[in-house]
């Protein structure tokens, strides 16, 4: 017989152990599978989306947010009324109760919008604070209808485009991919086309647009909102022809980058890597195309209520996020595998506005503004420089 206890022989409670050790070699753990198992669902906007198993459940789990801060938005609006977000107006001294309310008010939506407005209640509150429902107010009602109707049949190079550029805005999705959801998209963006000549059309339009659409659910107001994103929330010159605005943002990221993130910024200097690469299109489609989007959507509640300020926080965010992994990095692709892997995975807003906001330090207005001023001398003169250069190309090639 066997003896039992010590002696040469394993104890069955040491060969159980080793077993166990030598199948969790053998076969991968659940979590281990489970993230490395891609899965294909829809998200709470109806965009089809891969992901693993824990992405679904982090979808899951923004979805029960989403109700939580419904509730919580009900309760306010039965104990202060339908339209308590705007009285959020603060003077310099609070002499009345009324002006005493209208702090409280004001600090209540705040801490909500950080949180995420929700989903019934994004339309009104959105139009409301942006300002797009006073924009509105200034002209007469048939305004947008009778643009519609006056520029339907004309062709310009802007229409020309928009009309490229619908079948690719989200193909696959249940509304923007259908003719209804086409011929929508193409009545927004060719009025604004005809509003701001200066703007016209520039790609990455398509992307904002349709996101607008499927928050206000009306073309007219999804036009009033685009009106005031471009003319009021934004900075200038952002999409017009020769994009000014949005080189000047690039050189203004650049600076912030080195300041915030000092170790990526020299990292990826050494490795000539140019972050215009990504923020490019991050600054155009501001994030639409980049992250999932109640994600978006959520950095656009901020962007609607404080100003474009938050473009940049969200992008020095995404490079924060990702530092360990960008500082190993040695090519340019690498880095911008790096960057999409991340950005088309957070699912969890709330994961990228606290890196935004409580790890980097919230970036004022009144600071890029600043920084935008400094910049755009430059940036004029290098695209005067470049427009000289294709001028005389043209000259020398006529000539020929």
């Amino acid at each position: 017989m066997y003896g039992g206890g010590s002696g040469t022989h394993q104890s069955k409670r040491e060969m159980s152990l080793e077993y166990q050790a030598q199948i969790s070699i053998l076969r991968p753990s659940i979590r281990a599978r489970r993230a490395n198992m891609t899965v294909k669902f829809q998200d709470v906007h109806g965009f089809t989306v891969e992901g693993n198993v824990d992405d679904v459940n982090v979808l899951n789990e923004v979805r029960e947010k989403l109700r939580q801060q419904c509730r919580v938005w009900w309760a306010l609006e039965a104990n202060k009324g339908v339209n308590w977000y705007l009285e959020t107006h603060v003077s310099s001294t609070l002499k009345s109760s009324l002006k005493f309310s209208a702090l409280v008010n004001a600090i209540t939506l705040k801490r909500l919008i950080k949180k995420g407005i929700p989903l019934n209640f994004r339309p009104k509150v959105w139009f409301s604070l942006s300002g797009a429902a006073k924009k509105k107010s200034t002209v007469p009602d048939s305004y947008y209808n009778d643009m519609t109707s006056a520029v339907f049949d004309m062709v310009t190079p802007a229409t020309k485009q928009i009309d490229q550029d619908l079948p690719r805005t989200f193909p696959g999705h249940p509304w923007l991919d259908t003719s209804d959801g086409h011929s929508a998209l193409r009545r927004v963006l060719v009025a604004y086309s005809f509003r701001d000549s200066d703007v016209g059309y520039c790609q990455g339009l398509n992307y904002v647009a349709a996101l607008l659409l499927l928050v206000m659910k009306t073309e007219e107001d999804a036009f009033w909102m685009l009106a005031v994103l471009l003319e009021n929330v934004l900075f200038n010159d952002c999409y017009t022809y020769n994009l000014s605005g949005c080189h000047v943002d690039q050189r203004v990221f650049r600076d912030l980058l080195a300041k915030k993130c000092p170790r990526i910024a020299t990292h990826l200097e050494g490795i000539d890597f140019d972050v215009s690469l990504v923020c490019t299109e991050w600054f155009l489609c501001l994030f639409s195309k980049s992250l999932p989007s109640e994600t978006t959507l959520r950095v656009w509640d901020i962007l609607f209520y404080e100003g474009a300020n938050v473009l940049f926080n969200v992008a020095l965010a995404i490079f924060k996020m990702n530092e360990e992994e960008l500082l190993v990095t040695h090519q340019v692709g690498d880095v911008i595998n790096v960057i999409q892997k991340t950005t088309h995975h957070l699912f969890d807003p709330d994961e990228l506005l606290t890196v935004a906001f409580d790890k980097i330090g919230f970036t004022t207005t009144t600071t890029i503004s600043k920084q935008r001023k400094k910049q755009e001398p430059a940036v004029m003169a290098e695209l005067d420089q470049r427009l000289r250069r294709l001028n005389s190309l043209h000259e020398n090639g006529d000539e020929n």
